[in-house]
């Protein structure tokens, strides 16, 4: 058995990369090196006793870990994802621990000056005296999701040499290209067999999310008229030029880079072309769904304002709806809201709610009808070289899945 720490320091060792391009061409999983860690965490669920261990034709693994009463306890599952983001590479990933950090800067890659440090985040002043997880400046760390899947998986070790400890069958499963909106879709729920579940891949410590983004994502291309440029007035149309004109449309105060909490957002993730052809990659996003339809008609209105200008012909628009918010579902299950909540005050824990901005597994889950709210994993600075982990939080959120686990049974 395995604490939260040495399953962690194990699962980021594989690459796991997600790969967009492959996800939209329907591939799933989208990269090979979520095959590996899937064999590896199906051979430590048999290892551990769970029954029905499965990995399914798209790279899903799920178990169970049978009840060991016979009292009624709900079926409870832990759902976590074993991809990680296209950001920063997450190959070679060599992670190192910093033994009770001191709160000054930390040096990642003395070779290439790569420092992390408290004057650019300033919350790792928050974790003086703990012992932090760390990529030598290179890589991704891989917590989000690794993070979740070895607490997850410290908490059944924790479970198993204590067998007196009671409890009802525990769901465990991973999933892959959750990174690229994959989202659990190809997870059979009636399969899983839990009867509420949680996904373990949010925050800062006591962080508890029912409410997400609505998302949608759209692909604008656009076609041009090349023309030499000596003598190409009035003649030539780029489609680069047109693409910025578009861009320019689209309310400035309305990205990422300057919205927070419930503001939604237009976000182009790519841009590609030349004078003949340009294709932009957006997600659009909103809490509030009206908020988030009207936000898709003004971008389809934008669209079509350039088609009248410069013909129906040069701009192809492909829009589709990605997740929707799960607090729709969870309102009416806010006791499953509450078990975390008690569960962390019960280990010294004080929960906060957050509204996410993004999505989970746990979202499209739970509009699919597994109510699946999202607990925190403890890291910061995801998809980037600067991403952390404090141990001592990983071993607590270990804790409350165990807690959790033990009010079910009350």
């Amino acid at each position: 058995m395995y604490t939260t720490l040495e399953h962690f320091l194990k699962y980021v060792k594989y690459d796991t990369q997600s790969n967009e391009a492959a996800g939209l061409a329907g591939k799933v999983p989208s990269t090979p090196g979520q095959w590996e860690l899937a064999r590896e965490m199906e051979k430590e669920l048999n290892e551990r006793g769970f029954k029905d261990v499965s990995v399914s034709e798209y790279c899903y693994v799920m178990g169970t870990l049978p009840a060991n009463t016979d009292r009624k306890i709900p079926a409870i599952g832990f759902i976590t994802h074993m991809d990680t983001a296209a950001e920063a590479s997450g190959k070679d990933v060599k992670a190192r621990v910093v033994k009770n950090y001191d709160g000054g800067d930390i040096v990642l890659n003395e070779a290439l000056n790569v420092i992390m440090s408290p004057a650019d985040f300033p919350f790792m002043k928050n974790y003086v005296g703990d012992d932090l997880v760390v990529t030598d400046g290179t890589t991704l760390l891989g917590a989000d999701d690794k993070a979740g899947m070895a607490e997850v998986m410290g908490a059944i070790d924790w479970i198993i040499a204590h067998p007196e400890f009671e409890h009802g069958d525990i769901k465990v499963a991973f999933t892959p290209d959750e990174e690229i909106s994959e989202l659990a879709s190809h997870l059979d729920i009636e399969k899983f067999g839990a009867d509420f579940a949680y996904t373990l891949d949010g925050g800062d410590i006591g962080e508890i999310s029912y409410e997400n983004f609505n998302a949608a994502g759209a692909t604008l291309k656009i076609h041009g008229r090349s023309v030499h440029p000596g003598s190409a007035k009035g003649l030539m149309l780029s489609a680069v030029m047109m693409g910025c004109e578009f861009l320019s449309m689209l309310p400035p105060y309305e990205t990422p880079a300057t919205t927070e909490k419930y503001e939604g957002y237009y976000h182009c993730l790519t841009f590609n072309g030349d004078t003949e052809n340009a294709e932009l990659h957006f997600i659009i996003r909103d809490h509030d769904m009206a908020k988030f339809e009207g936000r898709k008609k003004f971008f389809a209105d934008c669209v079509d304002w350039m088609r009248r200008k410069y013909g129906a012909e040069r701009f192809d628009l492909e829009m589709h709806d990605q997740y929707f918010n799960m607090k729709e579902k969870v309102k009416d299950h806010m006791d499953i809201v509450e078990l975390p909540v008690r569960a962390m005050k019960e280990v010294g824990i004080t929960p906060f709610f957050k509204a996410m901005r993004g999505g989970t597994d746990g979202a499209a889950l739970s509009c699919r009808g597994l109510i699946t709210p999202n607990i925190f994993i403890g890291g910061h600075n995801y998809h980037g070289r600067f991403e952390f982990v404090s141990v001592q939080v990983m071993e607590k959120a270990s804790e409350v899945v165990i807690k959790i686990l033990e009010l079910a049974g009350k």
